[in-house]
């Protein structure tokens, strides 16, 4: 009952029905706007914008807006929109999904929101899967924008700041997803307002949407810093002893792809590297190298989980797309220990210094919107994300594609044979033909199967991407065999040559089910464009990784009751179609459950990381003293100091404030216990506090010109917290990997994280302060001369400054600290506010 009332409230019927009203509306202008000369029409830009700023809104402008759009792209692209390519553009400027067949000319549908928003002069960003697709379609599109008098800019990974900023500045930006998110955070990393390169987040549209935001959700942008690393070898020595074991050494989880030594792995490590018990405490390091030197051998696969480049060099293949992700590394030290596997040189660990799930980066925009061709079955997660709706668009002619029932075979030998023996005649018919694979390595088994069969072919994968626009060009001529992993299912339009139609049009063959329905659409979407003719053909096996991981026991069952052994044997039944659809379901609903966990660390953070960057844009945008801040965050100090040693023995307590002051406050001769030892408290907080704010005022005057005071104050507060920041994200990415073992507890790790990163939180803001007031007050601030030269100049010598505090005005007696009894996780006694293992209970005490 439920799902039928859902069915009504959600029903795409009456939605459709008011684009197409308003598309109506928009094709109203036709004729007025086709009257129009050139230059009246290329003047509607400036009308248009000349209306917004007086108060009419977007919505008002759209019909007459879509319309100069159509004309325009007439007359400068000899492209006409259609009626249906209107409503998608309706759609993608409510913020919505347009779910568009391919070669239903997504491009050019965007090219009308895109104009529309840029009118209110806030900038719009158009999302792309990758560079190439960036700068074809803004070189393409471009022409039209440019011709209503729109500026456009494409930022590229290589681009320099400067050239980054220009783009950005234009009314209409594109680039790729990772780029927007890594330049975002980058933004948030710099010292000068002049550096960053972003204006505020106005509105998005995503090509691909359900490959950005659903498919590549799972893995979060991370900007890591190197850090110097001593574990090579150890590295080397965990994959030399994995090496050695058996398959009865270790235990696989194939469904959740895990994996741990069994006892006998247990005994033959422990004799290995000479321990008594390889589970003690202190071995917790040597377990983590063993554990990513099992997954790097047993379950991640050369050619499947990545490639080793002609720079030996571990490239990860991105499984939705086939391609290799450049500078995108495995965490948690699993990319060295594959380096390790393979014989590569083992690039040195890093350091996390910002990170941003696309999920949060892009709810940052005021609005979003995307296009894809398969994004229905995934609304669920559009809509409870996002709070976008994936409206399907018809297509402008009836599909003319013919997809087969799958056949499913007892073995991938046998499979692949029937696969040939497809192509060969096929080939032989001259009709097209794209096969689709899912893994480098399938691609190159199948492409050497046809060398022997005698069909010539092209094949498509991370290997040779760079020959991919060529590949993809001749992929619909006659007689054409092409083979490809899943990158030629996104973005890319096979036409069909001369005679194709006749023969039936392109073929697909997909050699394998994905895991995701969508990517499986995808691949047959090439085929049938416009009302092109066309088939489609899926070949399964029992062998297969979704068969073998969540479908295959009932169909097994079901070949031996058939007495179906022999290797040849198929089966072509809807039966068959209904179990693979069902384990792409639970495999899709397993992702979701990822992502969405992903996300809701992530949460966390994200509260943390917009407080921490407002903060730092308050700083970097400062133009005025920013005493008072630094003063109260010494004050803060100062009471968090005094108050945690309120309930300590009298004596101890003076003690610790004392050597707190001497150490970290005043000049060390400036005060003795007979200055405090007679006062409350509060009394205590005051009398440091006058004192404090006479040696901030002395340092202070160390630097006569006042635009000194001010870069000197916020390079203090920019490298402080910087520095915090970094250690705090280290320091929750450390905790998100412990909570998990307390859900075996009965605790919902997700609370405890919530719970434990309010309290790091905390401490880090406490440490902060307590860090900025130390340096503050210590800092060798040496008399500066009254040059006039420029801030940018005077930087560097600044940071210099506050970095480097005298030796012998913060050399502690240690003596002094009583740290027999102190926990790693108790606070430090010296009264920095931090933990012990973060402070003293780093030095040799």
């Amino acid at each position: 009952m439920a799902n039928i009332i859902r069915k009504i409230i959600e029903n795409d019927n009456g939605e459709l029905k008011k684009l197409d009203k308003l598309a109506k509306k928009v094709e109203n202008y036709e004729n007025e706007m086709a009257a129009l000369p050139d230059e009246a029409l290329k003047a509607k830009t400036e009308e248009f914008k000349e209306r917004y700023q007086k108060g009419e809104t977007l919505d008002d402008l759209l019909p007459e807006a879509f319309a100069v759009v159509r004309e325009a792209a007439k007359r400068v692209l000899g492209l006409f929109p259609y009626h249906v390519q209107i409503m998608g553009g309706i759609v993608l400027h409510h913020g919505d999904v347009a779910e568009m067949r391919t070669g239903e000319g997504k491009t050019l549908t965007a090219t009308m929101p895109v104009y529309l928003n840029a009118l209110s002069g806030e900038g719009v960003h158009v999302v792309t899967v990758n560079e190439y697709l960036s700068t074809r379609d803004a070189t393409e599109m471009g022409e039209l924008y440019s011709w209503l008098g729109l500026s456009v800019g494409i930022n590229l990974a290589a681009k320099s700041p400067a050239e980054k900023r220009e783009a950005y500045l234009c009314d209409i930006t594109y680039s790729t997803n990772s780029e927007f998110g890594f330049d975002y955070l980058r933004d948030n990393m710099v010292v000068r307002k002049e550096a960053m390169v972003q204006r505020p987040l106005n509105y998005a549209l995503v090509d691909e949407v359900d490959s950005v935001l659903i498919d590549e959700a799972r893995t979060p942008l991370i900007i890591s810093g190197a850090e110097s690393s001593e574990t090579n070898k150890l590295y080397d020595w965990t994959d030399r002893f994995v090496k050695t074991l058996t398959e009865d050494d270790y235990i696989i989880d194939v469904p959740t792809k895990t994996i741990g030594l069994s006892d006998s792995g247990i005994d033959k490590a422990e004799e290995y590297f000479k321990l008594e018990n390889l589970y003690n405490i202190e071995n917790v390091a040597l377990t983590h190298f063993l554990d990513n030197a099992l997954r790097a051998n047993f379950i991640m696969t050369l050619d499947i989980d990545y490639v080793v480049s002609e720079k030996e060099e571990i490239l990860i293949v991105d499984q939705f797309t086939g391609r290799t992700m450049e500078g995108r590394r495995f965490s948690d030290g699993l990319h060295q220990a594959i380096e390790a596997k393979e014989g590569v040189p083992i690039q040195d660990e890093s350091k996390t210094s910002a990170s941003i799930t696309y999920q949060n980066f892009f709810r940052m925009y005021r609005k979003l919107a995307g296009m894809t061709g398969t994004g229905k079955t995934e609304e669920d997660e559009f809509r409870e994300i996002y709070n976008m709706r994936v409206i399907p668009i018809p297509t402008n002619r009836p599909i003319a594609r013919i997809d087969h029932s799958d056949l499913l075979y007892p073995t991938l030998n046998s499979k692949f044979r029937a696969v040939v023996a497809d192509v060969k005649q096929r080939y032989e018919n001259e009709q097209p033909v794209l096969v689709g694979t899912v893994a480098v390595e399938t691609s190159d088994l199948l492409s050497k199967m046809l060398v022997e069969a005698g069909v010539p072919h092209e094949v498509l994968n991370a290997k040779n991407h760079a020959k991919e626009a060529q590949i993809i060009m001749n992929a619909g001529q006659r007689g054409a065999v092409t083979i490809a992993t899943n990158m030629a299912g996104r973005g890319t339009d096979i036409k069909l040559g001369d005679g194709v139609r006749e023969r039936g049009g392109l073929c697909v063959i997909g050699t394998e089910r994905h895991e995701s329905r969508r990517i499986d659409n995808q691949l047959r979407g090439r085929s049938g464009r416009q009302g092109d003719p066309g088939e489609s053909q899926f070949y399964l096996s029992l062998e297969d990784d979704l068969m073998r991981r969540f479908g295959s026991e009932r169909i097994k069952a079901f070949f031996e009751r058939m007495n179906l052994d022999e290797e040849d044997t198929v089966i072509k039944s809807r039966m068959l179609t209904n179990q693979v659809e069902s384990a792409q379901k639970r495999v899709e609903g397993n992702n979701y459950d990822t992502r969405k966990q992903v996300l809701q660390y992530d949460d966390v953070m994200r509260e943390q990381r917009e407080i921490i960057y407002a903060q730092r844009y308050d700083v970097i945008t400062a133009n005025r003293d920013l005493g008072p801040e630094i003063k109260a965050m010494i004050k803060r100090t100062i009471d968090r100091t005094v108050d945690g040693h309120s309930r300590s023995d009298r004596k101890q307590a003076l003690e610790a404030i004392l050597t707190f002051a001497q150490t970290n406050l005043l000049p060390e001769d400036s005060i003795t216990m007979a200055d405090i030892e007679n006062l409350s408290d509060s009394d205590i907080k005051k009398e440091l506090y006058e004192r404090a704010e006479k040696v901030y005022e002395q340092q202070i005057s160390k630097l006569h010109d006042e635009e000194a005071v001010i870069e000197f104050q916020k390079v203090l507060l920019l490298m402080v917290v910087d520095n915090k920041w970094t250690d705090h994200i280290d320091a929750l990415d450390q905790l998100r990997s412990a909570v998990g073992l307390r859900g075996y507890a009965q605790n919902n790790p997700i609370v405890e994280y919530q719970s434990e990163g309010f309290k790091m939180f905390k401490e880090m803001i406490g440490a902060i302060e307590f860090d900025v007031t130390r340096t503050m007050m210590k800092a060798q601030i040496h008399e500066q001369e009254r040059e006039k030269a420029p801030i940018q100049a005077r930087t560097t010598a600044v940071a210099n400054i506050a970095a480097k505090t005298s030796e012998s005005e913060v050399k502690e007696d240690l003596s002094q600290y009583d740290f027999s009894n102190v926990g790693r996780n108790d606070k430090c006694p010296c009264g920095s506010g931090k933990k012990f293992k973060n402070c003293h209970g780093r030095q040799k005490v």
